[in-house]
């Protein structure tokens, strides 16, 4: 077996070298329903304050049924 050339991978910076790398930007469509397109646009700030509620819920829960216990009701 011969020895495989290395390919190269330094950007080349020669005098005749373009100024600028092409940007690719790649765009993925997706199809969804109003509530479902309304949730993919505000869940990245909906989802930390409703875990925040949720923790707030289940503490005051938590205190309530505490106190109940203990005042023996």
């Amino acid at each position: 077996m011969t020895k495989q050339k290395k390919k190269r991978n330094k950007v080349y910076t020669g005098a005749d070298a373009s100024l600028t790398r092409p940007i690719i930007t790649r765009l993925e469509a997706a199809d969804r329903n109003k509530l479902a397109q309304w949730w993919f646009d505000h869940k990245r700030t909906l989802k930390p304050t409703l875990i925040t509620v949720a923790v707030a819920i289940v503490i005051v829960w938590l205190l309530i049924e505490l106190i109940r216990v203990v005042s023996g009701a």
